[in-house]
């Protein structure tokens, strides 16, 4: 269950493959709840085909009034005049200046402090920083915990967002350790009570 009268800001990254019902209803639902932005991260999908989705999400967004991020392709993002982007560190590296202005708010996914302080330098807006507890998404793989969420938030002067692990009991020691906020996954694709 997801606390949502708290203040701490809240970043919705889609997992459609987390959803037991139907997606776009699920989105639908999580958009009445105001998070911060959804991000929709589909990235099995090929440009056309997550293109056709975000065309049917970025409608609901819309109605809902709440911000929402393209993942991972920059063009399906221009083809649909979404101004926001989050991209995976190596995207954001390959990505030529021109068509970073093609937009209002870059962010970045960071998994150490250099390669914070590179999305920075590299024009994100805020950065990802994950995964800071243990999560599914990274089974077998140790969280960095959040002395390194306190160090990669120390070493920027943009905002960062806790990831990976997050839930109701931790997410309070990622806002102690610096976080500008937090991005979950599991709790926002799980089936709510409509």
């Amino acid at each position: 269950m997801i606390t949502f009268m708290c203040k701490i800001p809240q970043i919705c990254i889609t997992n459609r493959h987390l959803v037991k019902g139907d997606f776009l209803k699920q989105i639908r639902y999580v958009a009445g709840l105001q998070p911060e932005k959804i991000i929709l991260r589909e990235k099995d999908l090929s440009q056309e085909e997550y293109v056709k989705l975000a065309e049917k999400v970025l409608e609901i967004c819309r109605q809902m009034q709440v911000p929402l991020v393209l993942h991972y392709y920059p063009e399906a993002a221009k083809i649909l005049g979404v101004q926001a982007v989050h991209l995976p560190l190596p995207l954001l590296r390959s990505l030529p200046v021109q068509q970073k202005r093609c937009f209002e708010q870059i962010g970045a996914s960071v998994h150490s402090v250099e390669e914070a302080i590179e999305a920075e330098k590299l024009g994100a807006a805020y950065v990802a920083a994950g995964h800071v507890f243990a999560t599914d998404c990274k089974k077998g793989v140790p969280p960095r915990g959040t002395g390194f969420l306190r160090q990669v938030c120390e070493s920027v002067k943009i905002p960062v967002y806790a990831l990976g692990g997050i839930c109701d009991e931790n997410q309070r020691a990622c806002m102690d350790n610096g976080a500008a906020g937090v991005c979950r996954m599991s709790d926002f694709m799980r089936r709510f009570e409509h």
